[in-house]
Protein backbone atom coordinates (compact mmCIF):
# COMPACT_ATOMS: atom_id res chain seq x y z
CA UNK A 1 0.00 0.00 0.00
CA UNK A 2 1.49 3.67 -0.53
CA UNK A 3 0.40 6.24 1.90
CA UNK A 4 0.04 9.84 0.43
CA UNK A 5 0.24 12.81 2.96
CA UNK A 6 -0.34 15.63 2.55
CA UNK A 7 -0.08 19.13 4.79
CA UNK A 8 -1.02 23.00 3.53
CA UNK A 9 -1.12 26.27 4.76
CA UNK A 10 -3.68 28.15 4.13
CA UNK A 11 -2.76 32.16 2.51
CA UNK A 12 -1.95 34.58 5.45
CA UNK A 13 -4.80 36.99 3.74
CA UNK A 14 -7.53 35.19 4.71
CA UNK A 15 -9.57 36.12 6.83
CA UNK A 16 -10.46 33.02 9.71
CA UNK A 17 -14.23 33.26 8.15
CA UNK A 18 -12.60 32.71 4.92
CA UNK A 19 -10.48 29.98 6.07
CA UNK A 20 -12.95 28.04 7.76
CA UNK A 21 -15.12 28.13 4.61
CA UNK A 22 -12.04 27.15 2.25
CA UNK A 23 -10.90 24.22 4.64
CA UNK A 24 -14.80 22.61 4.50
CA UNK A 25 -14.64 22.91 0.83
CA UNK A 26 -11.12 21.34 0.38
CA UNK A 27 -12.60 18.07 2.66
CA UNK A 28 -15.51 18.18 1.09
CA UNK A 29 -13.94 18.51 -2.70
CA UNK A 30 -10.96 15.37 -1.66
CA UNK A 31 -13.27 13.47 0.28
CA UNK A 32 -15.62 13.44 -2.70
CA UNK A 33 -13.15 11.20 -5.25
CA UNK A 34 -13.60 8.31 -2.27
CA UNK A 35 -14.95 5.98 -4.85
CA UNK A 36 -14.34 7.22 -8.19
CA UNK A 37 -10.25 7.24 -9.09
CA UNK A 38 -8.67 3.77 -9.61
CA UNK A 39 -6.30 2.38 -6.91
CA UNK A 40 -7.63 4.95 -4.04
CA UNK A 41 -8.30 2.90 -0.89
CA UNK A 42 -9.22 5.89 1.45
CA UNK A 43 -9.05 9.43 1.49
CA UNK A 44 -9.43 11.50 4.44
CA UNK A 45 -9.11 15.43 5.25
CA UNK A 46 -7.86 16.72 9.02
CA UNK A 47 -8.90 20.43 9.14
CA UNK A 48 -9.31 20.73 12.89
CA UNK A 49 -5.84 20.70 14.50
CA UNK A 50 -4.94 21.41 17.92
CA UNK A 51 -3.97 25.23 18.75
CA UNK A 52 0.25 24.19 18.93
CA UNK A 53 -0.20 23.25 15.03
CA UNK A 54 1.81 25.36 12.61
CA UNK A 55 0.00 23.23 9.65
CA UNK A 56 -3.74 24.75 8.81
CA UNK A 57 -4.85 21.40 7.32
CA UNK A 58 -4.06 17.63 6.25
CA UNK A 59 -4.79 15.07 3.55
CA UNK A 60 -4.43 11.44 4.49
CA UNK A 61 -4.96 9.15 1.36
CA UNK A 62 -3.85 5.65 0.58
CA UNK A 63 -3.27 3.78 -3.02
CA UNK A 64 -2.90 0.22 -3.63
CA UNK A 65 0.37 1.13 -5.46
CA UNK A 66 2.94 3.79 -6.80
CA UNK A 67 1.33 3.24 -9.89
CA UNK A 68 -2.19 4.12 -8.34
CA UNK A 69 -1.08 7.17 -6.86
CA UNK A 70 0.45 8.44 -10.31
CA UNK A 71 -2.81 7.78 -11.79
CA UNK A 72 -4.74 10.08 -8.57
CA UNK A 73 -2.76 13.09 -9.28
CA UNK A 74 -3.38 13.30 -12.99
CA UNK A 75 -7.14 11.92 -12.27
CA UNK A 76 -9.34 15.26 -14.46
CA UNK A 77 -11.57 14.93 -10.92
CA UNK A 78 -8.47 15.53 -8.91
CA UNK A 79 -6.90 17.77 -11.36
CA UNK A 80 -10.43 20.04 -11.17
CA UNK A 81 -10.37 19.79 -7.20
CA UNK A 82 -7.21 20.63 -6.70
CA UNK A 83 -6.86 23.48 -8.99
CA UNK A 84 -10.46 25.05 -7.95
CA UNK A 85 -10.40 24.75 -4.07
CA UNK A 86 -6.98 23.96 -2.97
CA UNK A 87 -3.88 25.65 -5.20
CA UNK A 88 -5.80 28.94 -4.80
CA UNK A 89 -5.99 29.17 -1.13
CA UNK A 90 -3.09 27.64 -0.42
CA UNK A 91 0.47 29.11 0.49
CA UNK A 92 2.71 25.77 1.22
CA UNK A 93 2.31 21.98 0.43
CA UNK A 94 4.36 19.70 2.05
CA UNK A 95 4.04 16.00 1.01
CA UNK A 96 5.59 12.52 2.19
CA UNK A 97 4.50 9.48 0.10
CA UNK A 98 5.90 6.12 1.45
CA UNK A 99 4.70 2.56 1.03
CA UNK A 100 3.37 1.00 4.02
CA UNK A 101 2.75 -3.09 4.57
Amino acid sequence: MTRHIILWKLKDELTPEQKIQVKAEIKAGLEGLAGKIPGLLSIKVNTEGLPSSTIDLMLDSSFESPEALKGYSVHPEHVAVANGKVRPFTAGRYCLDFEED
